[in-house]
């Protein structure tokens, strides 16, 4: 497995197969984690089916879902404040942090799209 391939892998999956990979046996790679010879197992063979997207990505909240969809609909901070039963500061960065993902999903979209396309 590659270095790419392996970012996508969570720690304990890529400890995993580093002992694995070092020669160890899946009994004493169970023990060592206190799971089954079959966890492991499993955690080694999944960790070969490739994965879409990034570990990294940002997506929104359901919360934050909300919100941008009330003021897109017209209702103030303080009346989805009222609703939600938080403070109206609250509101408001949770308005401003779903701004802030959407558009960092945008410029990740655009900057890949620039690199397949070769500008």
């Amino acid at each position: 497995m590659s270095g790419a391939d392996n970012d996508f892998l969570r720690p304990v999956e890529r400890r995993m197969l580093h002992l694995h990979s070092g020669g160890m046996s899946v009994d004493e790679i169970a023990t060592r984690f206190r799971k089954t010879p079959g966890f492991v197992r499993r955690v080694i063979d999944w960790s070969a089916i490739p994965r879409t997207g990034s570990s990294q990505e940002q997506h929104l909240r359901p919360l934050e879902r909300r919100v941008l969809a009330m003021r897109a609909a017209g209702e103030s901070h303080d009346q989805i404040a009222s609703r939600f039963r938080k403070s109206v500061r609250f509101i408001r960065q949770v308005e401003g942090l779903a701004h802030f993902k959407e558009g960092q999903r945008i410029l990740g979209a655009a900057g890949t799209s620039r690199l397949q396309s070769g500008s």
